[in-house]
């Protein structure tokens, strides 16, 4: 400056304070079906664990269970082991492929109606409503000093809340560990560390994420409002609002009519904010479609009712398309179309994808078998000549009956097969015999000896073939033997 002073540089905001969103309470036909859908995923998030399932002896009798100690997953039927991992990747192959489908049908309408933390959320928010009133009355109780009245019901709030944590924190851990077991243990304070501290955390991360964080989860941590868009097409039902019909917006006056509302240039819009003050994520549908709109039509719902009350025709706001409103202004019919390539592409691979593990699983055999050569040494020569290779033989047992097998080495003329800890260990034979309890994974040591001259190159393949002796199930699994090869 020329006097000398000195410039005080301006301050930059780059994170926007937390502006706290009390959303009101609408009804209509989309807060039904987030209800009716509210109470499904809960009645099955909750009950599913209670479910018994018999298995057979020795066996978890829940249906849905994934035991990590075991480790397997369990449901109903359906028994995936840990070298299965396959499936669970199909799964989530699967999901990935529903959720593309659903936003490219209705954009969010999973963040909307089926996300967790939205079911959660509403969960939460009824239970404020429920303690400290609609909007309005929530806003007053804020601004208004702490009394014994606000302490109370501010208590009262909170109390649900936890109270509904400590429900869910369970319900999370009761899907990993029996839930009758885990209900006593918690209750008479016997729970192991590990079922204690998760269930701790679940509940925690409840009560912060639905109850103080919201839709900031929303908006700085979930990933998919930023790679929905890419889901998209012009096809794609999201809300919008319709600014043909509902612009120029301005409020009415009761005395007006709306034949002179209309000469003066205003459109159905009557400016209420109702829209606004219904959605969960403060959202102005009216300025456009944003990323941050999670597609619940609870802004219809309210924007219906006023609608209703003005004795005009619904849907101002309402799920459409681009398509279709580009086609509407031209003055034409508009079809919405459900089959088109990228709804195609997504329903085929999801076929696919699920039609490929249900055939693998109807087909999985019984008997999975897996063999590790020693590599320290390489191989041994005994006295006599021979060769031997070491090799660390596994068997999974995938029945719920004890299984005996008959061991072989193919591919080898000559070669002898030894089990360590079998009775038939010393007899040296070409064929030895093993066992596998039920619904477990055996390991044995096992020695392969072969004549010098059946093995003259330093590697040569060979089988281990496995033969359940009661009903003739087969495994094999290839393998090398080393040797000192020709010289």
């Amino acid at each position: 400056m020329p006097d000398g002073s000195a410039v005080t540089p301006a301050k930059i905001q780059f994170f926007e304070s937390q502006k706290k969103i009390h959303p009101k309470a609408v009804s209509g036909r989309y807060r039904r079906w987030k209800t009716i859908l509210t109470w499904v995923l809960l009645a099955v998030f909750f009950i599913a664990p209670w479910i018994r399932w018999e298995r057979g002896p020795d066996a978890p009798a829940q249906a849905v269970l994934f035991d990590l100690t075991t480790p397997r997953f369990f449901i109903f039927w359906i028994e995936i082991w840990p070298q299965e991992i396959y499936y669970l990747t199909g799964v989530l192959i699967v999901a990935a492929l529903g959720l593309f489908l659903a936003t490219a049908l209705a954009g969010r309408v999973w963040c909307g109606f089926t996300c967790p933390q939205t079911v959660w959320t509403d969960l939460f928010v009824w239970i404020e409503r429920a303690f400290e009133g609609d909007r309005a009355e929530r806003i007053r109780l804020d601004k208004a000093p702490w009394t014994a009245k606000k302490v109370l019901r501010k208590t009262g709030k909170h109390a649900g809340w936890l109270a509904l944590s400590v429900i869910t924190g369970f319900g999370f851990v009761a899907f990993f560990t029996d839930a009758p077991r885990l209900a006593v243990d918690l209750l008479t304070f016997d729970a192991t560390y590990e079922a204690a501290g998760f269930f701790a955390l679940f509940a925690g991360m409840t009560y912060v994420m639905a109850g103080w964080t919201r839709e900031q989860m929303c908006y700085y941590m979930c990933p998919w409002p930023r790679i929905q868009t890419a889901m998209l097409d012009e096809h794609s039902l999201v809300v919008t609002y319709d600014t043909l019909r509902g612009d120029t917006r301005g409020p009415k006056r009761k005395s007006q009519s709306w034949d002179e509302r209309r000469t003066k240039g205003f459109g159905d819009c009557i400016d209420c904010g109702q829209c606004v003050q219904v959605c969960p994520v403060g959202v102005d549908i009216r300025t456009g479609e944003q990323a941050d709109c999670i597609n619940c039509g609870l802004c219809a719902d309210a924007c219906d009712n006023i609608m209703v009350s003005q004795e005009l025709p619904k849907g101002l706001i309402r799920f459409d398309s681009l398509a279709a409103q580009d086609t509407r202004a031209q003055g034409k019919t508009y079809q919405w179309r459900l089959i088109r390539p990228r709804t195609i592409v997504y329903g085929l691979l999801m076929l696919v994808i699920t039609g490929a593990m249900a055939w693998s699983y109807a087909l999985r055999p019984r008997l999975d078998i897996a063999v590790q050569r020693d590599r320290a040494p390489l191989f041994v020569t005994l006295q006599d000549g021979t060769i031997r290779n070491a090799y660390t033989f596994k068997v999974s047992n995938k029945t719920r009956q004890d299984r005996s097998y008959t061991l072989a080495a193919g591919g080898i003329a000559g070669a002898e097969v030894k089990v360590v800890g079998e009775s038939d260990a010393d007899s040296g034979s070409a064929v030895s015999h093993i066992s596998a309890s039920p619904d477990s994974v055996a390991t044995y040591r096992v020695y392969v000896t072969a004549p010098r001259e059946s093995v003259p190159d330093a590697s040569t393949p060979v089988t281990f073939q496995l033969t359940d002796t009661n009903n003739g199930d087969r495994d094999s699994y290839k393998s090398v033997f080393l040797a000192p090869g020709s010289k």
